[in-house]
């Protein structure tokens, strides 16, 4: 499996350039799309789904042309939107046997024994007969993933899929995911939330302003952060001076004044030691230093 996103451009009727020349390469596995909100990272889900045609530029599933074999890729594919809906009216278990037909499974005992199955993994079982509209907001995201992967699709695209679910539901969903693409599937993993891709992608893009930043790895990116990060140790005065120098990203209260991380090419002028970067100082870095410094047009 291989998607190929070739010279991608969006640009919307009110003139908003939402893509601008993407090329990413996706092969199976885990795929993470990282990126501020307003990134372009859902105009870019909406056109691998075959729901929007790009500007210009091309998307390939396998060599084939998505704009020319919409059904190939849609029978392949399962997707959870950012704004995913359902019939509120509807059991749990019936709005997922639906969605079974929807994908294609058209044998009752097959989709019967794959509803109850799904329902089990994302952990709704107990809850199968209240109906949808009734759910929680974190049961209602959940019932989205199930629906995305109910009939094991070999491309699947979940668009900020942990929105709502709390700290339980946010690891069941990533060891659910990772279990998946192990299984010879792509899996896009779009979002803002860092955790979510440093827990589980071993490739990624970093996409802002409807360009594509970075790919690569995420150990790649942390090491272009290595001696950007760091600590600092400063009292009242200096922490107001800091916060407008400095791109800050963490605080902590000391007895004597504030410990505080921030990013930078050099700090200079304050008690300063450099800190080991993770995925998310590495993306902070990324945007607010690499990216302020490269003309977007």
């Amino acid at each position: 499996m291989n998607i190929s996103i070739q010279d991608l451009n969006k640009v919307y009727p009110n003139g908003n350039h939402a893509l601008k020349d993407v090329n990413i390469e996706i092969n199976e596995g885990m795929f993470g799309l990282l990126g501020p909100n307003g990134a372009g990272k859902s105009s870019l889900m909406r056109i691998l789904v075959t729901l929007m045609k790009p500007s210009s530029g091309r998307v390939l599933v396998n060599g084939k042309d998505t704009a020319k074999h919409r059904d190939y890729v849609r029978s392949m594919l399962g997707y959870l939107p950012q704004d995913f809906s359902f019939f509120s009216n509807l059991k749990t278990y019936e709005f997922l046997d639906y969605a079974a037909r929807l994908s294609g499974m058209s044998s009752g005992k097959k989709r019967r024994a794959a509803v109850d199955k799904m329902l089990e993994e994302v952990a709704l079982f107990d809850v199968r007969n209240r109906k949808a509209g009734k759910l929680s907001g974190g049961m209602k995201r959940r019932l989205g993933i199930a629906q995305a992967l109910i009939n094991d699709p070999k491309i699947v695209i979940v668009d900020e899929p942990t929105t709502g679910l709390d700290p339980e539901e946010r690891i069941r969903f990533r060891n659910l995911l990772a279990r998946i693409s192990s299984q010879d599937v792509i899996i896009i993993l779009s979002t803002h939330i860092v955790a979510d891709i440093s827990s589980t992608c071993e490739h990624m893009a970093l996409l802002n302003r409807g360009q594509v930043a970075f790919t690569g790895s995420p150990e790649e990116i942390i090491r272009q952060a290595e001696g950007h990060v760091w600590s600092l140790y400063v009292d009242e005065k200096e922490y107001v001076e800091v916060n407008q120098k400095y791109q800050v990203i963490a605080t902590v209260m000391q007895k004597d004044g504030w410990k505080v991380t921030v990013v930078g090419d050099e700090v200079l002028g304050y008690d300063a030691e450099p800190v080991s970067p993770n995925l998310e100082h590495a993306y902070v870095y990324f945007v607010e230093h690499t990216l302020k410094n490269r003309i977007l047009v």
